[in-house]
């Protein structure tokens, strides 16, 4: 009975935990971890995909029709005709339509996207030739996040994703993420949050995501920004609010640590 119990608990805890990232072959988009996210993949599959499919059925129709209906050995005689003002207005009213009803729901995602909760954590995404730098304003932590080359990887760590320092927070909160570069553009994106955004020199873009389930969660940068464009990935660990308190101490003192370090190597190499 009780080894029955801990199979049944660890299916459990494995349904609850999430690790999303690109797959081979993938044709759809990584799944929703957030609200935002679900509302683009519910926009792309119920009203988007069903209006692109009847345009390239209907249009893919049109030029089989026309090409057995007028084709030469049917037509001896070609039509003189130039115009068909029926035909030209409602191939201009039609796609206006068609425009409308999706510009309406996709306006309200981005006004949605735009429209930023009170956060609950706060954090600072920099981009830098070619890695990623966080902080934390309000616990005053700062680290950087560099991708773990493919001999230094372990198990179960995807290639070019994988990072020594994750972003850490906490599942069912609202974080905001300020955004902004030290050198040149930079996007920080994460799929499964359905959050993009630039990271500009100079500037501070905003964007917030609500993650909805415990996992670990990847994505790129998504600017062209140099050489090493493809080698700065973006790794977020979400996990339950206890545990994130707990990061939270540890990460002080580590990276407090790693900072006295580098500031005594520093003076060092001036002397």
């Amino acid at each position: 009975m009780k080894k029955f119990l801990l199979i049944i608990s660890s299916l459990f805890v494995t349904s609850t935990v999430s690790a999303d990232q690109p797959k081979d072959w993938q044709l759809g988009f990584q799944n929703a971890a957030s609200e935002s996210m679900k509302d683009i993949v519910n926009f792309h599959d119920n009203l988007l995909l069903p209006i692109i499919i009847a345009i390239s059925v209907f249009v893919l129709f049109l030029m089989i029709y026309a090409c057995i209906r007028f084709r030469a050995s049917a037509n001896p005689v070609p039509s003189k005709r130039t115009h068909n003002v029926a035909v030209e207005v409602l191939w201009t009213l039609i796609p206006c339509l068609i425009l409308i009803v999706m510009a309406v729901p996709s306006f309200k995602i981005l006004y949605k996207q735009d429209t930023i909760p009170k956060a609950e954590v706060t954090v600072k995404a920099v981009g830098y030739q070619w890695y990623w730098g966080y902080e934390y304003p309000d616990e005053n932590i700062i680290f950087d996040s560099y991708m773990i080359e493919d001999k230094d990887l372990k198990e179960n760590q995807p290639r070019l994703l994988a990072v020594d320092n994750e972003l850490v927070v906490p599942v069912d909160k609202v974080v905001k993420v300020l955004i902004t570069a030290n050198d040149v553009l930079h996007a920080w994106a994460l799929p499964s949050f359905g959050v993009k955004r630039d990271a500009v020199p100079g500037r501070i873009n905003e964007t917030w995501f609500k993650a909805e389930k415990v996992g670990t969660y990847y994505g790129q940068c998504s600017e062209l920004c140099g050489i090493k464009h493809a080698f700065m990935p973006i790794t977020v660990r979400v996990v339950s609010e206890e545990e994130y308190n707990e990061w939270l101490m540890d990460a002080k003192e580590k990276f407090a640590k790693e900072v006295i370090e580098e500031d005594h190597f520093k003076r060092l190499a001036s002397k």
